[in-house]
């Protein structure tokens, strides 16, 4: 009879802390939505600005719808009781993405007149910073709407940093494990509190922003293309404010300063923060950052002569040509000049390969990150040494940390279920109809959060418009799939997740 008691006595306590849980989450949810909803306020003075008030009242029924909504969660308060353990996190994660992105989209639906399908499927590549567009005619496009497009990516870049750098090692997600040794030196010696440390994050993240803004109307834009220019850029996020993107302007300086920007949001901020804290070398001692660097610098010189002797182009504007585009799909920014797909099949199958490759772990960037290409050529070095002196105890070094099973482990299931998942999004996308190099392509764009894919379809110079409902919500999964690491959303799918 006791044994019983205490089962019962078990279960409820299980219930009762789950329900805690949940409630603590839609209390958080809650405050993202306010913020969310107050965040709305930019569009509407950028509106007032522009004398473009026949479009003021969508966002201020948005507003008030997201702030009601998020209201209604938060009116309870805070529950005294219940904590947040690992597995609550993966849940809170993911469904901030989501239920931000759904009140995200209601202005879209009232300024532009599109499906909900569309509005979900810009804003999921808002939020995500993939920057694939449904939308045509941005250069005559509300300034409101243009504006809330670079404002989705600045908050969906801001938000991944935090979580890349608070969440993710914590729920050894994918590798990240590895930067947990780094996070722990940060936390002590840069600043000891997380909430201090999210505050310098945020106003480097202010900073790079407004400085950004600042290059980019000197060097030939307006302020209002600058800042949403600026916004994109450092968010490695895509969205432009012409259908021509980044081509539109002509300005040499421009394009050399958008490459800037976005290889500055490309590099971890963690190390930004220590830089600024008196470690004046930590960016330049990090192995992954001088891997960035150089992958960029070598790759852009070898295609931009190669694009020299097989264009009209001299040899400096081939390279400046090159560089924006190798820096932007390497970046997972997809802002373009020109239509790289022109270039030749060489061209082609190289910016194929270059979607895949990524930032750095702990910035806006997304793809499969430089450090796992690096620590994959640490493990190919060590196996072969094991190979001629097998009998040698060869210890696995990454950036001065060792590199332990666990780790190994978490990179390999990472890589296998991005390739899994990117094959898989291809073969539906495939069923529901597209050509192979559209579906391909666009699966890969889609987890890797870079924008544009291959082909007429949606390749540099189209947009996802044209595609059928079902193929852009499978291209939205495959978004958030790709920005949350893959497993932290397929973990929810399985029976275990769901049993305390």
């Amino acid at each position: 009879m006791g044994g019983i008691r205490y089962c019962a006595a078990l279960i409820w306590n299980a219930i009762v802390m789950s329900l805690a849980a949940i409630r603590l989450i839609g209390f958080i949810l809650g405050i993202f939505l306010i913020t969310l909803a107050v965040s709305m306020a930019i569009p509407m003075v950028t509106l007032v600005v522009h004398e473009r008030s026949d479009d003021l009242s969508a966002f201020l029924w948005s507003s008030l719808i997201t702030f009601i909504c998020g209201l209604l969660l938060i009116v309870r308060g805070r529950p005294e009781t219940g904590n947040l353990r690992p597995r609550d996190m993966y849940l809170l994660t993911t469904a901030s993405w989501v239920v931000v992105c759904a009140f995200a989209a209601l202005p879209m639906v009232f300024i532009s007149d599109i499906s909900y399908t569309d509005a979900f499927f810009e804003t999921m590549s808002g939020i995500t910073t993939t920057g694939s567009t449904v939308l045509t005619g941005l250069d005559s496009a509300s300034p409101g709407l243009l504006i809330w497009r670079s404002m989705l990516h600045w908050l969906g870049g801001i938000g991944f940093i935090g979580m890349a750098v608070a969440i993710l090692p914590l729920l050894r997600v994918g590798g990240m494990r590895l930067f947990q040794t780094e996070s722990s030196d940060w936390s002590e010696k840069v600043t000891p509190r997380s909430h201090v440390a999210a505050k310098y994050i945020l106003l480097l993240y202010l900073s790079l922003t407004g400085i950004g803004t600042l290059a980019l109307w000197l060097a030939g834009m307006t302020p209002f293309e600058a800042i949403n220019h600026a916004m994109s850029l450092i968010s490695t996020g895509g969205f432009s404010t012409s259908d021509s993107s980044l081509g539109h302007w002509e300005q040499p300086a421009i394009h050399w300063v958008a490459v800037v920007i976005m290889i500055l949001g490309s590099l971890p901020f963690t190390l930004y923060v220590a830089t600024c804290r008196g470690n004046r070398r930590a960016l330049i001692r990090d192995h992954q950052v001088r891997g960035f660097i150089g992958f960029l610098l070598v790759t852009s010189l070898a295609v931009g002569t190669w694009l020299y002797f097989h264009s009209d182009y001299g040899w400096w504007d081939a390279f400046r040509i090159v560089a924006v585009n190798v820096t932007s799909v390497v970046t997972t920014t997809g802002i373009a000049v020109g239509d790289y797909t022109l270039w030749g099949s060489f061209a082609v199958l190289l910016f194929f390969y270059l979607t895949f490759v990524g930032g750095c772990s702990g910035s806006t960037a997304g793809g499969l990150k430089i450090f796992r290409f690096q620590v994959a050529a640490a493990l190919l070095v060590s196996s072969l040494k094991q190979l001629i002196h097998p009998r040698a105890v060869i210890q696995k070094k990454y950036n001065g940390h060792p590199i332990d099973e666990e780790i190994v482990r978490s990179l390999l299931t990472f890589s296998f279920f991005f390739t899994i998942t990117i094959a898989a999004i291809a073969l539906g996308l495939a069923l529901i109809g597209l050509d192979w190099i559209t579906a391909l392509s666009g699966a890969a764009t889609a987890v890797c959060n870079v924008g544009p894919g291959l082909g007429t379809i949606i390749g540099p110079a189209g947009n996802f418009s044209s595609l059928p409902d079902a193929a852009k919500w499978l291209l939205t999964v495959g978004m958030l799939l790709g920005r949350l690491e893959i497993l932290t959303v397929l973990v929810l799918v399985t029976p275990v997740f769901w049993r305390y």
